[in-house]
């Protein structure tokens, strides 16, 4: 039987008692990302969010993280309230 890392019934199950004080979570940090990442996708997805990739010039990003941090909000924000914003003009353009 092999067992997972992230597997929470046999966590300790072929480990070995530590000295010290004891650690605030079970699984090694590595893991500990993987299951953070899965939740918070798990999180947006139950939000109605979806995810998207996009490639842009190195200083537009730097322009973008300046204005953001400006703003006190996140990239992800102003990207979506900027094509938000142009949806909004085209359809005022088309008849």
């Amino acid at each position: 039987m092999g067992v997972q890392l992230e597997d929470r019934t046999t966590i300790d199950m072929f480990k070995e008692a530590q000295r010290g004080r004891p650690r605030s979570n079970p699984y090694p940090r590595e893991v500990q990302i993987r299951i953070n990442k899965r939740v918070q996708r798990m999180r947006d997805k139950h939000r109605g969010m979806r995810r998207m990739e996009v490639k842009m010039p190195q200083d537009l990003v730097a322009r973008l993280d300046e204005y953001a941090k400006q703003q006190l909000c996140t990239r992800t924000e102003i990207v979506e309230l900027c094509i938000t914003e142009w949806f909004e003009m085209m359809e005022q353009e088309s008849p």
